[in-house]
């Protein structure tokens, strides 16, 4: 037998090459199946609520479906002026129609979104309207002036077509007009910038205030025994077992004008009886109750980081000439910089979309863009306007996320 006889083959045979691509589809599948319920899950319930909030944030048919033939027709008028007759008697055929099939409010309600006061105009005239000769292009201006005016029948025109940016015009307190442009609306209509802007700042506050106070608390845990650190641990992870209604009525209970707080410095005499201050249903209460909160997103990042940081670092810097806070700003800081971070982000991200908490102890000026989403959704029942709020700031989370990738990056994100 020579060497050749006895060397190992350049290429497997092609029994066994069949039988590894069978046990390679095998493992595929069953890794499959194991993630299966995960990603479906996830489809269903993080997916698919972002996919329909998108879709609504821009797509609106509702007036085109209750009132389809207007629709088609004011789409071939010019914009000039008011549309003619023929418009006017289609307007007075589909109001007739929807009203008989219990619509026309849907209608009235879309329009309303478009140009706020539409509404009573809608269902007043549907209510009328059979009651009323030809030519309509005048019997209907009689009955309410507004038919006669331009803005109105532009307004028609933009609430026909499905697919409108009417939702984050108004987001952003804009408007369109009747020749097209977009302008801001008037002063004391402006709302939802500025809200976002509250928020933003709000929650940028509370994450700096979770630094400051999670900083040493992870720092005296990862320095200290491991029975003292586990006993800090439970302090720390109590509020998780706490329900969140509990916690944030207890401040109310500390933060009212009769309140602990407020009775410990009146009985100190820092305030008088008649002077206590303020601290809840307003923009403290809100930042004070989700810091409280949101801590532990804080500590938990920093202790994981800072358990793995040799303390041989610091110290041979100290011997190398270093003082104590050299030692500690230029060695032990940077190097706990993955779980600052990820600290920083969870905590941003939480409160941008902190809801109950602002709710229940913010007042009028502690409010959050996010309460607003949950008043159109609930009340008002503007699901589109509440998907572009929701859109917006899903935006500007991603944003966050993308700008900490490039300036740390995702893969020194350290969670515990």
């Amino acid at each position: 037998m020579t060497a050749a006889d006895a060397a190992p083959y350049d290429t497997p045979p092609p029994e066994l090459k069949r039988q590894l691509q069978r046990a390679n589809r095998l493992a595929r599948w069953k890794a499959l199946g194991l993630v299966a319920p995960l990603l479906i899950f996830l489809i269903v319930t993080f997916i698919v609520p972002i996919l329909s909030m998108l879709t609504r944030s821009v797509y609106s048919p509702a007036f085109g479906e209750v009132l389809p033939h207007l629709s088609e027709a004011v789409q071939n008028w010019d914009g000039d002026g008011i549309p003619d007759e023929a418009v006017f008697a289609i307007l007075v055929t589909d109001m007739m129609a929807a009203r008989s099939q219990r619509t026309i409010g849907q209608a009235a309600t879309r329009l309303n979104y478009e140009v706020p006061g539409t509404r009573s105009l809608v269902m007043r005239s549907a209510r009328r309207v059979a009651r009323l000769d030809a030519p309509y292009s005048e019997s209907l201006p009689a009955l309410d002036p507004r038919w006669g005016e331009r803005e109105i029948w532009a307004a028609i025109k933009r609430v026909s077509e499905p697919v409108t940016p009417t939702f984050y015009l108004s987001a952003l307190d804009r408007t369109q007009t009747a020749d097209g442009s977009i302008v801001l609306n008037a002063e004391e209509q402006r709302l939802y910038v500025q809200l976002f802007w509250r928020t933003l700042w709000v929650s940028a506050l509370v994450m700096v205030l979770c630094l400051a106070l999670g900083f040493p608390i992870a720092y005296l845990m990862a320095h200290m025994s491991s029975a003292r650190a586990n006993l800090l641990m439970i302090l720390v992870l109590l509020p998780f077992w706490t329900s969140l209604l509990v916690r944030t009525t207890a401040w109310i209970a500390l933060l009212q004008t009769q309140g602990v707080l407020n009775d410990l410095m009146v009985w100190a005499g820092l305030v008088s009886d008649d002077g206590r201050i303020q601290l809840i249903y307003n923009q403290i209460g809100t930042i004070v109750a989700m810091t409280h909160i949101l801590l532990p997103f804080t500590v938990l990042p920093l202790y994981a980081v800072m358990r793995g940081i040799p303390p041989s670092l610091t110290r041979a810097a100290l011997s190398l000439g270093a003082t104590p806070a050299t030692a500690f700003m230029r060695v032990y800081l940077p190097l706990t910089a993955p779980g600052i971070g990820a600290g920083a982000v969870l905590v941003f991200i939480l409160a941008v979309g902190y809801y109950i908490t602002p709710a229940l102890v913010g007042g009028r000026t502690g409010q959050l863009i996010s309460n607003l989403i949950a008043f159109h959704m609930q009340e008002s029942l503007n699901w589109g306007l509440a998907a572009a709020l929701g859109a917006l700031l899903l935006a500007g989370v991603l944003a966050l996320y993308w700008l900490y990738d490039r300036l740390v990056g995702i893969d020194k994100m350290r969670l515990g």
